[in-house]
């Protein structure tokens, strides 16, 4: 089935005039095929259609000449309903790209493959027909319906101070309620941007305007929808996904209720006179009739806009019809005035040329006429000359310096189509205009840098309290992300590398359109990532766009293949992704104590250039970044060594006792980057017989994990060996002395245990400075079970004695660190006394429920997270069953 707005047959109407050329297979060709196709429509008349004409012409002339290789055949013909224009190739075998998904195959400013999708998007009418041989592609126009009888609201004027529109003006009538979102949308806001009012209605408008965001930069549209008047440019994304540059005048309202709104009317860019306000001419004061005017005022026009580029904006337009041009453009110079950056054109494709930069010397590729004034009668002749306008078509042009003080800090040029338009007159003149502005640019290109760097330096303030603020590498690459989006660029990938023998990995995706993220990362995960080049600063990575063009293509031809399924919801997907990189893309290296780690990747949807102020902005960030993302990972491995290491301390699993329930609680303070102090163990000793114990090295840190370890492999060791409690002990002691200037002291609880037939347990216990354990009888009270001796680790000679305690059935005997009687709230702390009555009432509970009041009981006891380490230890001998 053939797709909407396409014909494979030629419709029967009348011909009325005919004109036909052929051009060889050149560069030449496309420039003189454009100018017979202009030439031969405005002899007709039919000036409304002539530009779609020769952009239509000029696009498949092109394909034909330059990219397939072969002449090409043009015929006009003018018919009753419209224009129809031919192009013919010797180059059958071209493919046709898939029509009517309303998305575009990347970018639409690429140098092949857009003739036929600018033909669905311009045409009213258009097709493909082949031959063994050739094949023709076709176009029609339709001529616009021209209303009889329009009045004029002012005093008639010479054709050629009219306004020039396209043939059919809209103004997109655009209401804004006070939340932002849109409330009314008329029909030719339909028609320009392709969204249907109830699609819009209730929406944000900056869900669609596409708004600068140079920090420090500008107004945001928030801002300006809240201003009483607001005039300007800026664009709106149809709903192809491409930016629609508009000119627009806003208007505050109130309705009868007092409710405030916006009244936006909104024109295409290049029909800014429809709406734009009328520039007040220079007033004559009475009796001074001959008073000197400002030249500023005569070129620019009053008032002045107020922002630079604003004024570049009107520059650029007023040297373009001083000198009745086809476009124009204005560069500034940096400050060490060794390139020049695009930064306004008109009737260019400013979308693939803004803030790109070219060198100033003179060279191949070079902008060497920017010092003084220059006339190229004809490019063609010193191609390269203007590298600006490579590419564009145009074939003449005079290029004038802007100058302060005699130094450079500008170029403006005007162009046009044909050669020789201009001479050394039109040159003098555009000096003129150029000297009389120069200083108004500097002025504002000064102010726009200071707030530029303004804006820079608390964006980078912020952004390193951002950084500070976290150790953990996930959210660390989170927010590398969304500080570039959309700061800095529409989307942003992260590539991280785990050492120098890794390949870099995508680690973080983001878009500012959270529907693209998926199909740009599936994107990505398909393309080889950047090289891990260590030099600094930003370098341009075609990858991904290309990757994209790559696979809307294969969709596109799987599409056409005649497979039965219908068109599926893939094509779309991939369309879209292919539609958001298809711009600039740059990677910075995240280098971080003399090692790259990754790449932080910036992408533009569009094929605008990266602003070289942006992207030492982004340097700046990823500076910071590479060291915040290498210290989360060096956090994150110290922590993982400290985690495994305490766990090495901590005995794998209790043995079961029997007839004695056993309860351990261990609670580590602190961030889990160090190593704790506090330490328990049960294990069995030989038949019957298990030793216990509960100790605390004084500190943290490796060297208190040392003396723990120690301490509880020594105790193990030496049990087994048939030691007693005292003596296992004092040479636990002597090992601890023994380790130096690296031993720390040890408050310890040892104690070994026999379970007997009658139901209860017998312990010998040492309480070699630790809190004293604690038995719970089953009337309620709480006693101490030992005597306090001497801690392990400071004296030489330990006289240690043991104690036997006898656990009845319903007993419990608990032993705590002191973590858990230090509890501090304040002055308050919950004491031994403060335990005792803890224990008091637990009278009656299994050791589990024991340890976990006591638990309770400290962490309630003050707001504050604990600030030590706490160990539980809840042995209890059960009640036996009664039938």
């Amino acid at each position: 089935m053939a797709e909407p707005g396409v014909e494979t047959r030629t419709r029967s109407s009348v011909i009325t005039a005919r004109a036909a050329a052929s051009f060889d297979p050149v560069g030449r060709s496309v420039a003189t095929a454009r100018a017979f196709v202009r030439d031969t429509l405005q002899g007709w008349g039919h000036a409304d259609v002539v530009d779609d004409a020769v952009v239509l012409t000029s696009e498949l002339v092109t394909n034909a000449v330059i990219h397939a290789g072969t002449s090409a055949d043009v015929l006009c013909l003018r018919k009753e309903d419209g224009v129809r224009v031919e192009v013919s190739d010797r180059y059958p075998e071209r493919e046709i790209p898939m029509q009517g998904t309303g998305l575009s195959l990347g970018s639409p400013d690429r140098e092949n493959g857009r003739g036929l999708l600018l033909c669905a998007a311009l045409a009213s009418r258009w097709g493909v027909d082949y031959t063994p041989t050739h094949k023709r592609v076709w176009f029609q126009l339709d001529l616009p319906d021209r209303p009889v009888g329009a009045r004029s609201a002012g005093p008639v004027l010479p054709n050629a101070l009219l306004p020039v529109t396209d043939e059919h003006v809209r103004v997109a009538v655009v209401q804004i309620d006070r939340t932002g979102a849109v409330s009314s949308w008329n029909e030719d806001a339909r028609h320009l941007f392709g969204y249907p009012a109830d699609q819009v209605i209730g929406k944000p408008l900056t869900d669609f305007a596409a708004w600068p965001h140079t920090p420090g930069i500008g107004t945001g549209i928030v801002e300006a929808l809240l201003l009483s008047r607001w005039e300007g440019s800026y664009g709106i994304r149809d709903s192809d996904g491409r930016v629609v540059p508009v000119y627009a005048s806003h208007l505050r309202v109130r309705d009868t209720e007092g409710e405030p709104s916006t009244v936006c009317l909104l024109v295409r860019d290049d029909e800014r006179a429809v709406i734009q306000t009328p520039q007040r001419a220079p007033v004559t004061e009475a009796g001074n009739e001959n008073r000197a005017v400002d030249p500023f005022e005569v070129f620019i026009g009053s008032p002045a806009p107020e922002d630079l580029d604003g004024l570049l904006q009107r520059t650029v337009e007023r040297a373009r019809d001083m000198l009745e041009g086809d476009s124009a453009f204005l560069l500034l110079a940096t400050d060490d005035e060794t390139e020049l950056e695009v930064r306004a054109t008109t009737g260019l494709p400013s979308a693939r040329q803004r803030f790109a930069r070219v060198p100033v010397e003179a060279g191949t590729g070079r902008y060497g006429s920017a010092r003084m004034p220059a006339v190229h009668e004809d490019l063609a002749v010193v191609p390269g000359a203007v590298p600006l306008l490579n590419g564009t078509g145009m074939r003449s042009v005079v290029t004038v310096p802007l100058k302060v003080e005699g130094r450079l800090t500008g170029s403006l040029g005007v162009a046009a189509e044909s050669p020789g338009r201009y001479s050394n007159e039109e040159a003098l003149r555009l000096q003129f205009a150029a000297d009389r502005i120069a200083l108004a640019v500097e002025s504002a290109r000064l102010g726009e840098l200071e707030r530029l760097r303004r804006g820079s330096l608390s964006f980078l303030v912020e952004a390193s309290d951002l950084l500070a603020g976290t150790l953990d590498r996930d959210q660390t690459l989170a927010l590398m992300a969304q500080m570039t989006v959309p700061t800095l660029a529409t989307w942003c990938a992260v590539y991280t590398i785990a050492d120098q023998a890794s390949d870099p990995y995508l680690s973080y995706v983001l878009h500012e359109d959270e529907e693209r993220i998926d199909g740009l990362k599936a994107l990505l995960s398909t393309i080889d990532p950047p090289e891990p080049v260590p030099t600094p600063g930003a370098r341009v990575w075609t990858g991904p766009a290309d990757a994209a063009h790559r696979a809307a293509l294969r969709t596109s031809m799987r599409e056409l293949g005649g497979t039965s399924t219908p068109v599926s919801s893939g094509i779309g997907t991939t369309l879209a992704t292919a539609a958001a990189v298809g711009g600039e893309t740059v990677v910075l290296p995240l280098v971080a104590r003399n090692r790259v780690i990754g790449m932080l990747t910036l992408g533009r949807p569009s094929d605008d250039h990266f602003r070289q102020e942006v992207l030492e902005l982004a340097d700046d960030l990823s500076r910071r970044a590479a060291l915040a993302l290498d210290n989360a990972r060096l956090y994150s491995e110290r922590m993982a060594i400290s985690q495994s290491l305490q766990r090495s301390l901590l005995p794998p699993e209790l043995p079961q006792v029997p007839n004695v329930e056993v309860e351990v609680i261990y609670r580590a303070a602190g961030e889990g980057n160090e190593v704790g102090g506090d330490f328990y163990d049960l294990f069995p000793i030989r038949d019957g017989a298990y030793g216990f114990a509960i100790g605390d090295v004084c500190g943290t840190g490796p060297e208190a994990a040392a003396v723990t370890g120690l301490a509880r492999h020594a105790l193990r060791l030496l049990a087994r060996e048939g030691f007693s409690g005292p003596a296992v002990l004092e040479r636990l002691n002597a090992a601890i002395l023994d380790e130096g200037a690296r031993s720390r002291f040890l408050t310890l609880l040892y104690g070994e245990l026999w379970p007997q037939e009658d139901g209860s347990a017998v312990l010998k216990v040492v309480c070699a400075g630790h809190p004293l354990p604690l038995r719970l009888r089953q009337d309620g009270s709480v006693e101490a079970a030992a005597e306090p001796q001497p801690l392990l680790g400071v004296l030489d000679d330990l006289e240690l004695y043991e104690q036997t305690v006898t656990l009845d059935p319903g007993d419990v005997l608990l032993c705590v660190t002191d973590g858990v009687t230090e509890r501090r709230e304040g002055t308050r702390m919950l004491g031994d006394d403060g335990l005792i009555e803890v224990l008091r009432g637990c009278t009656g509970l299994t050791a589990g429920a024991v340890a976990s009041r006591v638990l309770r009981a400290v962490e309630r006891f003050a707001a504050e997270p604990a600030s030590d380490d706490m160990a539980i230890l809840a042995m209890r001998v059960p009640e036996p069953h009664t039938n």
